[in-house]
């Protein structure tokens, strides 16, 4: 196959994911991370490298994605590097998709690799406290707001626009370690209580430590392939239905309402363009840097309205065998966070699909049979962007 030769309006499906080393990685370069993993979703896929014509990587490298296809010996013809933080990913996945749909690329590697906490431990760098004093965000640093601070700031909106509790916001914790618990790869694995949470030592008021999302070093791939492929592959397809992207602000000023994410838009692009109303989802996989992330993105998903979401969380309908398994890994609050987390969302909803996540954490649906539809929904910066992705078993 050549790209730009074949029909346009072909379908994109996920052929290979995988994760490389996770959770306490020494002795490993952020690039070695890369190679691991798109060498695992490779031979997940059952495809020969040379197949690989377009890549997606952001995050590493002076001239990324070029320098890290150079280390993984690749020569793209399609290439991105959007980078949009947390939702880089789900963005990216919308693009190769169009990409493919439109006969520009016939399997596009997408994969990520980080330190970031074997970095801090040997001091190789430092906790990132602001992103700059450039641009827009000159008129807010001076003032000390830092990541987590605004994400505390627009939890607090909500607890006192819709009477949401601080006990409600743990139980998002305490089922994200319920759910890892059964995850070998998880990093925390120990449950934990509504009282371990709330008694925590308090990092941005309201937010205590457990509702924080982990520090962890990992990596993961994912490859996606036009329909051409499917015969080829190892293992049975997993569809990209529909997809959609949203930017909203940058400076909180111009943020119109600390109760609403980006993901009210790019959600409902997605399931619109699927073709699915959110009450058909049979798992979600959320991003989650703070419990307030998830709280809020399940709402403008479709999964509650708005100001619902904390009676929503309550009575463990988050958990793998609850009314809406969310974060079945244990999300990054429990399993793994080594930055710009999107990517291991996708990982984790095509495996949840495949009928591959083990007897212990397999979600299945009331009947007993393997999950049809799931939803990927990234979060980037402090709900500056969103990419919201829909995907389906074949």
């Amino acid at each position: 196959m050549t790209s730009g030769t074949l029909s346009r309006n072909r379908k994109a499906a996920v052929a290979g994911v995988a994760l490389s080393d996770c959770g306490r990685v020494d002795g490993a370069t952020p690039y070695a991370l890369h190679a691991q993993a798109a060498r695992r979703a490779l031979a997940d896929s059952g495809l020969d490298r040379s197949v690989i014509d377009g890549f997606a990587s952001a995050g590493l490298g002076t001239l990324a994605p070029v320098e890290v296809a150079e280390y993984l010996g690749l020569r793209p013809t399609w290439v991105d590097s959007t980078s949009v933080g947390g939702s880089t990913w789900e963005v990216m996945a919308a693009h190769a998709a169009d990409a493919i749909a439109a006969g520009h690329a016939n399997a596009v590697l997408l994969v990520y690799g980080s330190t970031a906490r074997a970095d801090i431990k040997a001091r190789r760098r430092t906790s990132s406290l602001s992103f700059g004093a450039r641009g827009p965000l000159q008129f807010e640093v001076p003032y000390g707001h830092t990541l987590i601070a605004k994400y505390a700031m627009a939890a607090r909106r909500h607890m006192h626009q819709y009477g949401t509790t601080l006990e409600q916001l743990a139980q998002i914790a305490v089922q994200a370690r319920a759910n890892a618990a059964a995850n070998p790869d998880a990093m925390y694995r120990d449950p934990i209580t509504v009282d371990d949470v709330l008694s925590g030592p308090m990092i941005a008021d309201p937010f205590t430590k457990l509702h924080c999302c982990i520090r962890s070093d990992g990596g993961c791939a994912v490859l996606l392939v036009a329909e051409d492929y499917v015969p080829d592959l190892a293992k049975p397809p997993v569809w990209i239905l529909g997809s959609g992207t949203a930017a909203s602000h940058t400076t909180m000023s111009e943020w119109d309402d600390f109760t609403v994410s980006p993901a009210a838009v790019s959600g409902r692009l997605a399931f619109e363009r699927a073709g699915v109303r959110p009450s058909e989802i049979d798992l979600a996989e959320l991003y989650d840097a703070f419990t307030y992330m998830t709280l809020v993105t399940l709402e403008d998903l479709g999964f509650c309205a708005k100001g619902e979401g904390g009676a929503f969380v309550e009575k463990g309908r988050l958990l793998r065998d609850g009314e809406l398994p969310v974060n079945t890994d244990g999300g990054g609050l429990a399993a793994c966070h080594p930055g710009m987390r999107g990517l291991f969302l996708l990982v984790e909803a095509v495996r949840q699909l495949r009928g591959e996540a083990g007897p212990d954490r397999q979600v299945r649906k009331s009947d007993g049979h393997l999950p049809q539809l799931a939803v990927a929904s990234g979060t980037g910066g402090w709900f500056c962007s969103s990419g919201t992705v829909v995907l389906g078993r074949g």
